[in-house]
């Protein structure tokens, strides 16, 4: 078998080829558990399973003879589900929390509670409730608000007064229907200003946190953000790691942010969260407010920074694992990346899956990477779902030019899809740079 180090990768999409592409960088062998064959995971595996992601007794018999040294988990749901607890039985660690700890995205009243209980600063006025009443009184109190479920989303079943909600009416109504599906209500502030994302290693000590550079996301599905909510159709982050409407006070307050939540995770579970914490912030007139956390990397965010992540990954991982992370320097390139999302067409509402072709070695000669997403390879053709397909991603020294990069590889990838071409070009980053100074009265 020899002495290499032997890693389990869970999860098919983008966010997981890029994170196993990190990995591989490394002399490494993967071994990867997917719901369908991702062909770029694939090509850099030595062994994969296919099949659901909370079937643990498949897990089970995957692991057992391949002496694991840990797991990567990408994905939230198997975290929801307990996967991290279930490879600690297996003697495989993880880079991932434990089902308690994931609560932070898996139940956003657990989030909103704990940030309550322990004074966490950045933490919008809202209530949870399934008491139609107290959600009136809150929403006259408020005028606009936003309307968010107990549970996973998959970044859709958020929904916000003046952008999907016109009037008290149709804001009642959904909070009635929430209820009705068995969900409390999460009634929170309407919160404006401009969003940005901070994903941090985290090692269960919450001053051991190490942040990577800022990423801001593109949610909605059309240009100039028209359009339906998405998983995301493209981020950006910027050279100096900032954003142009983020200043160094704002990050501070941000990582001060996690941190805490960070010890008061194990205070309120006793449990450690180790693994990757996505802070989702929105930059208001009182600062930084947290919109959400995920318990993984985002996607398409992990696009941006891993790429440019001048250490070696599975020593990052090694050291969350230890509780370590104090003792590495963690270093990323001064590079711009934008990332660019292809989804079949009708997505997210009606898409059909269709047959795409990609030529690899044109992206790559226009200095692009490409990352498969969710997409299925059966007989060599390539078939999308009826999800996101296809990361590309242009890294260059100033904005504009990786988002040219990422814009000409895209003709290199033919079939039924759709893409923002506005994402990380110049004419939108100036209007987020507009917003928010108006925003902060400037």
């Amino acid at each position: 078998m020899g002495d290499k180090t032997r890693i389990l990768l869970v999860g098919h999409g983008a966010r997981e080829h890029v994170i196993a592409e990190s990995l591989k960088k490394s002399d490494i062998e993967l071994f990867s558990f997917m719901s369908s064959k991702n062909p770029g995971i694939d090509a850099l595996s030595a062994k994969i399973l296919l099949g659901k992601l909370n079937d643990f007794e498949k897990l089970q018999k995957f692991v057992q003879g391949l002496n694991l040294n840990f797991a990567v988990i990408g994905p939230e749901s198997p975290l929801g589900d307990g996967i991290a607890d279930e490879l600690v039985k297996l003697g495989v660690p993880s880079v991932g929390p434990k089902k308690e700890p994931a609560k932070l995205e898996i139940s956003k009243a657990f989030c909103r509670d704990l940030m309550t209980k322990y004074k966490i600063p950045g933490n919008p006025e809202h209530i949870i409730s399934s008491d139609m009443e107290e959600i009136k009184k809150f929403l006259n109190q408020n005028n606009e608000v936003a309307v968010k479920p107990d549970g996973l989303t998959g970044g859709k079943g958020v929904k916000v007064t003046g952008d999907h909600l016109m009037n008290d009416k149709e804001v009642l109504d959904y909070c009635q229907e929430l209820i009705k599906s068995g969900s409390r209500v999460i009634m929170e502030e309407k919160l404006i200003g401009e969003e940005f994302t901070l994903q941090a290693f985290i090692d269960g000590t919450g001053s051991h946190l190490v942040g990577s550079p800022l990423v801001q996301d593109h949610k909605r599905l059309l240009n100039g953000d028209e359009g339906p909510n998405t998983g995301g159709m493209g981020s950006y982050s910027c050279s100096d790691h900032k954003l142009p409407f983020v200043d160094d006070k704002t990050i501070k307050e941000s990582i001060q942010i996690m941190e805490k939540t960070v010890d008061c995770v194990k205070k309120e579970t006793g449990q450690e969260y180790k693994g990757i914490l996505y802070g989702q912030f929105m930059l208001t007139r009182d600062g930084p407010k947290l919109v959400e956390y995920n318990v993984r990397f985002g996607d398409p965010e992990a696009m941006n920074v891993l790429p440019i992540l001048k250490n070696d990954f599975v020593e990052i991982c090694e050291r969350i694992i230890d509780g370590k992370l104090n003792t590495l320097k963690i270093k990323f390139e001064n590079k711009a990346t934008v990332c660019k999302y292809l989804a079949p067409k009708g997505y997210p509402v009606d898409a059909k899956p269709t047959e795409v072709i990609v030529d690899e070695k044109a992206v790559q000669k226009e200095g692009a990477r490409l990352y498969y997403a969710s997409v299925n390879k059966e007989n060599g053709k390539i078939t999308t779902t009826k999800s996101r397909s296809i990361g590309v991603l242009g890294i260059a020294d100033k904005i504009e030019i990786a988002e040219r990069i990422a814009e000409k590889s895209i003709k290199y990838i033919k079939g039924e899809l759709y893409h923002r071409s506005d994402v990380g070009t110049l004419d939108l980053l100036n209007l987020r740079i507009a917003h928010m100074k108006k925003v902060l009265g400037k």
